[in-house]
């Protein structure tokens, strides 16, 4: 492979190069399902046999940091990406230099990202708004940090996601516990007092920053919920939330598609509040809610294609599909009857094999030129109707 050479004036033909993924769960999946129309093949590197990806890619089997696995991805890929913020940077720089292969986005992103605390530092440094914030390397660090902000949020600088490895503190006779809980190095963010939580989908190309609108988030136990689009905001925030996501996209090197969540203060600042180098759950509306899908425009951006356009077709509401059991068993979902009698609604099952309590198991999206609140209530009244059976 490497057959492929990008540049400003790359001429496109298909059938088109190879893109190879680290990772292969559900946005590996919805990459290759996005790649295929394209005429771009997908390979997906994953440690789980038949991963989700693998019905629409092949599949290498193999660890996120096993050396032969990610040689082998690179040798039959044109242009490398990564789903998830398990890569390894250091990696994927070697496999850069000895395969002669390019990664997108930069594996240097990927460093200022995968670390919640170097995320803020360099943020903070660049004058982009972020709630304050203290590093944490011990009992005491957290309870300075109480002591300075009231309550905080203890985040795992690494490798948290869906709610795992952050804690809520307030106490300082909880310091101890809280830091065995998140189980490593950690930083403390202030409570922010928040109208509502933001997040816009970024692309940066070759020469250009393209952002999809806006949209509201969800969440309950710190798990998303629902994105609603267009956000129920003012013009305004819905203008500074767009400024500042494109603030934060001129600080992170490379092509690709960058998932910002943000808050909306309720003295109607927007401030960031953590950055995915990768699509992003809350974007996954635009699949049928835009004129391209934030995984169509990944693919785009990483083989330095032409962007998409990013405008939204219609109001959009995406729900997610969690796991309603309370201990694991095979996946097998029921009460689809009415969610596919539906106008302008969409199903999007992720393929995993097993269903646990909470886990994300696929999303619907609903779509109509009606009020918010109505499309808001129909998507999750056919939500609530599915079951595992």
């Amino acid at each position: 492979m490497h057959q492929y050479t990008e540049s400003a004036t790359v001429t496109v033909s298909v059938p088109g190069p190879t893109l190879g993924v680290v990772g292969g769960g559900q946005l590996g999946r919805m990459l290759a399902e996005a790649a295929s129309p394209l005429g771009v093949d997908v390979v997906v590197l994953d440690p789980t046999p038949d991963c989700p990806a693998a019905t629409v890619a092949d599949q290498i089997v193999g660890a996120f940091d096993d050396p032969d696995a990610m040689a082998e991805l690179a040798a039959r890929a044109d242009v490398l990406t990564f789903e998830i913020e398990l890569a390894d940077p250091d990696l994927l720089d070697e496999l850069a230099a000895e395969e002669e292969i390019e990664v997108h986005p930069s594996p240097d992103a990927l460093r200022t990202i995968e670390d919640k605390l170097i995320q803020k530092d360099t943020f903070g440094e660049a004058g982009i708004p972020i709630p304050p914030f203290h590093r944490v390397d011990d009992a005491d660090d957290l309870r300075a940090a109480l002591d300075e902000f009231g309550s905080v949020m203890l985040k795992a600088r690494t490798g948290g996601y869906d709610g795992r490895g952050n804690v809520p503190v307030t106490d300082p006779d909880d310091a101890e516990a809280a830091i065995e809980e998140v189980g490593g190095p950690a930083m403390a963010e202030a409570f922010v007092d928040f109208e509502r939580e933001l997040s816009v989908i970024g692309v940066r190309g070759d020469d250009e920053i393209r952002t999809f609108p806006v949209g509201e988030n969800v969440h309950e136990a710190e798990i998303l919920r629902e994105t609603i689009v267009p956000a129920r905001t003012t013009d305004d925030v819905l203008d500074e939330a767009d400024r500042v996501a494109r603030e934060v996209l001129s600080h992170l090197p490379g092509r690709g598609v960058f998932g910002i969540e943000l808050f909306e203060t309720s003295e109607g600042e927007v401030l960031v509040n953590e950055v995915a180098p990768r699509p992003h759950n809350s974007g996954h509306w635009t699949i049928e809610g835009a004129l391209s899908s934030q995984f169509e425009q990944h693919v785009r951006a990483v083989l330095g294609w032409p962007l998409g356009a990013t405008d939204r077709r219609a109001p959009t509401v995406m729900a997610n599909i969690l796991g309603t059991v309370d201990e694991p068993r095979a996946a097998h979902l029921g009460g689809l009857d009415d969610l596919l009698s539906e106008s302008g609604v969409s199903l999007h099952w992720y393929g995993k094999e097993q269903v646990r309590p909470l886990r994300k198991m696929g999303h619907l999206t609903a779509v109509g030129d009606t009020d918010l609140d109505v499309l808001l209530s129909r998507a999750r009244d056919l939500r609530d109707g599915l079951h595992f059976e």
